[in-house]
């Protein structure tokens, strides 16, 4: 089962959502409408990637700041999300890579309960994260009618580079990697984000890339040149951080620097972006 809790927070003056996030891999975040693969199991295993039998979408006129979804097997559960999280979540999105939504796609809140009546134990536990984002989006483009394309537009970025004295993390030993528990209470292959704390076991540094993107509210690319999976360990001060709640903690470049040895330089590049043609409220369902 996996849970992701969020609560607003303030960041280089931006507002962005932080919590406990667990991620495993990244994927292309552009693909096609129609791009669920196979999956590839064993012979006794389907290969289409299931759908949800039920879904049900209600408004939530809670006024609440907490967002919550949780996914287990069978079943997807979220609490107060906005059209915008849910595409921005499905499509492995980044803010500025977003356009075109109708005005009512952040203010409108919903909960959301779709689950798959008899799921197979096997299938599910074997779906990749991109499987699982297919069958979320199947609920955006049945229920909310989404239809989109995309355009190449020239956006600042950064670039994710090595300092002088090279990085200051080391490569996921073999024992790490097969551990139940990981380095820091976080397996391979995942990274812990909480409030401006981040502890990764096992990962390559594109994702830390995607997860640095996500806090900058700017697409963050990986030229380190480094192909490896590594522990990394990081903390920091937001820019904007209100005064009496003062931390030792550097900002977030200066502490890439002295505690990863890893530098953000600014730079532009062609950055391939998601324009909403149409969406459509959900109907009572």
């Amino acid at each position: 089962m996996r849970v992701k809790t969020f609560r607003t927070m303030r960041t280089g003056g931006m507002l962005l959502l932080a919590g406990i996030v667990h991620l495993t891999f990244f994927h292309d975040p552009l693909r096609g409408q129609n791009s669920s693969a196979p999956i590839v199991v064993g012979r006794d295993v389907p290969t289409a990637t299931p759908a949800f039998d039920v879904v049900s979408i209600k408004p939530n006129n809670t006024g609440s700041g907490n967002v919550s979804t949780r996914t287990s097997d069978g079943h997807f559960d979220a609490s107060n999300v906005s059209l915008r999280m849910l595409i921005l979540n499905v499509y492995d999105l980044k803010e500025n890579q977003l356009t075109g939504l109708p005005h009512w796609a952040e203010s409108d809140r919903f909960d959301i309960k779709a689950k798959i009546s008899e799921p197979d134990s096997a299938v599910m536990k074997h779906l990749t994260r991109e499987q699982r984002q297919g069958m979320l989006e199947v609920i955006l483009l049945d229920h909310f009618q989404l239809k989109f394309h995309h355009e190449l537009k020239t956006l600042p970025v950064y670039e994710m580079v090595l300092v002088k004295d090279g990085p200051k993390f080391k490569e996921t030993a073999a024992a790490e990697m097969a551990s139940e528990t990981g380095v820091n209470g976080v397996r391979a292959g995942s990274i812990s984000i909480h409030n401006t704390q981040l502890y990764a076991t096992g990962v390559p540094l594109s994702d830390l890339a995607a997860q640095l993107s996500g806090q900058l509210h700017r697409i963050v690319i990986d030229k380190t040149g480094l192909n490896g999976k590594y522990n990394l360990s990081l903390a920091w001060t937001p820019d904007d951080t209100p005064p009496g709640q003062e931390s030792t903690a550097p900002t977030l470049f200066t502490a890439l620097q002295e505690q990863l040895g890893l530098r953000l330089q600014s730079t532009k590049a062609d950055v391939k972006m998601f324009v909403v043609d149409s969406a459509s409220l959900p109907g009572d369902n």
